[in-house]
């Protein structure tokens, strides 16, 4: 049992990777115009219209934060 309780992994190593880091970025990168362009879709809707939907001008980032980045 001492000697797996001592194994290490490469997984750890390659996640410092050039080619990680840069599809890390590109996923923060994609969430973050997904969250912008749900914020201007849902800003341009009027108050009728959001309330039709239940919702309200004050709940538009957290839906938006939500569609983006997932449940809070």
């Amino acid at each position: 049992m001492a000697a797996v309780d001592n194994m290490t992994t490469r997984k750890g190593a390659l996640a410092f990777s050039p080619r990680a880091v840069f599809d890390e970025l590109k996923g923060k990168i994609a969430r973050y115009r997904l969250f912008r362009q749900t914020m201007n879709e849902l800003s341009t809707l009027s108050g009728r219209e959001l309330a039709d939907l239940g919702l309200s001008r004050s709940m538009l980032r957290s839906v938006a934060y939500e569609a983006a980045y997932g449940t809070k």
